[in-house]
């Protein structure tokens, strides 16, 4: 079978429409959804088979790379021919049709309450944390709907019953089931071919052994993580079949921007604005960081632009110790001032009549 086609998306399919195809389909063929129908239990173990192993993006390269030559299949019982019985006196439903004849003559017969198995897939969700986690690290809570065991049968999809014979088949092994006036035999479907019934299907998942559930997962950010890092939770993604391990759970970290601070490997920065008597005068000024404040000197003459560091104020290094804090200084001029103000700013044009864009005028015509 195809998995794209059972989903019903293209071989180049995103993981994000086969996420979307997966759950439309569920919410149509869910066992819960359709108590009692075999026919959508069996469409949605197809659908939930086709979504792990094309959601795994391991699992879906070797899916799409798989050898055009079939892998042997392990033997499996063939239905003998019994006899023609011209009365017809035989279990099952006539057939009308040779394509009734081979669907029935070639479906392959599981050994009763035996599941191969498998790992479950990979889960991905996305977790958006404030800016200021990167810096100290933080627990948060991420909501993902997956598959777990079912809690009625634990997984084994049937549930033990008192030992007795076979409904089925009555006891004998196998079922009987004319074609015309054909009939064929083979091991029967429930039993295995024991002819003994030790357990039941279990009603509550439809013989999954699994069934969907929303749950809350404890994420630990660690300090220093950068928006888009990628955290891996072992175990934490859909549950396995047939008691296979579950899979895991791959949690992407978006970052939310802060208004003052930026980000530049493990360094902080920002941009403070000092006065113009700091700027001329020099002055020692407190700074934000994000753990508090920090302080700096401005030197006498300090000029627009000029950067300043505070070390080990910066965001923690996986290798040890933690970046710094980069300061970025912008002189501000006040919007307005007085008289004597204007005149004091007079007085010293003439005292220092230097051309500040003389080194501009000189580079520019060299």
């Amino acid at each position: 079978m195809d998995f794209y086609v059972i989903l019903g998306v293209e071989p180049d399919a995103s993981a994000a429409e086969i996420k979307r195809a997966y759950r439309r389909l569920s919410r149509r063929y869910h066992p819960g959804i359709n108590p009692g129908d075999r026919a959508a239990e069996e469409t949605f173990a197809r659908i939930a088979k086709a979504y792990e192993v094309l959601i795994d993006p391991r699992r879906r390269e070797a899916y799409d790379n798989r050898s055009a030559v079939p892998a042997p299949e392990p033997p499996r019982e063939v239905p003998q021919f019994t006899a023609f019985d011209f009365s017809v006196r035989a279990l099952g439903a006539q057939a009308s049709t040779f394509g009734d004849l081979f669907a029935d003559v070639l479906s392959p017969v599981p050994a009763a309450g035996t599941v191969r198995p498998e790992t479950g897939a990979d889960l991905h969700a996305t977790l958006a944390v404030p800016f200021s986690t990167q810096l100290t690290g933080d627990e948060r809570q991420v909501v993902v709907t997956r598959q777990v065991p079912c809690s009625t049968c634990r997984g084994a999809g049937r549930l033990a019953t008192t030992e007795g014979r076979c409904a089925r088949c009555e006891g004998l092994g196998q079922t009987r089931w004319a074609r015309g006036h054909m009939v064929f035999s083979k091991a029967c479907v429930t039993c295995g071919g024991s002819g003994r019934q030790r357990s039941d299907l279990c009603g509550a998942c439809g013989g999954q052994g699994r069934a969907m559930r929303s749950d809350a997962v404890t994420v630990h950010v660690p300090a220093g993580v950068h928006d888009g890092t990628r955290l891996r939770i072992a175990g934490q993604g859909h549950a396995g079949a047939g008691g296979g391990k579950p899979g895991d759970l791959y949690v992407t970290i978006q970052v939310a921007p802060h208004p003052v601070f930026r980000r530049d490997g493990d360094d902080l920065l920002c941009t403070i604005p000092i006065a113009v008597h700091e700027a001329v005068l020099g002055a020692r000024v407190e700074v934000p960081a994000l753990d508090g404040m920090a302080r700096i000197n401005l030197p006498p003459g300090t000029q627009g632009g000029r950067r300043f560091r505070v070390g080990g104020r910066g965001f923690p290094r996986t290798s040890g110790g933690a970046g710094d804090l980069v300061v970025d200084v912008r002189i501000m001029l006040p919007e307005t001032i007085d008289e004597r103000s204007q005149e004091l700013i007079r007085e010293f044009a003439r005292r220092n009549p230097s051309d500040v864009r003389k080194t501009l005028t000189l580079s520019h015509t060299s």
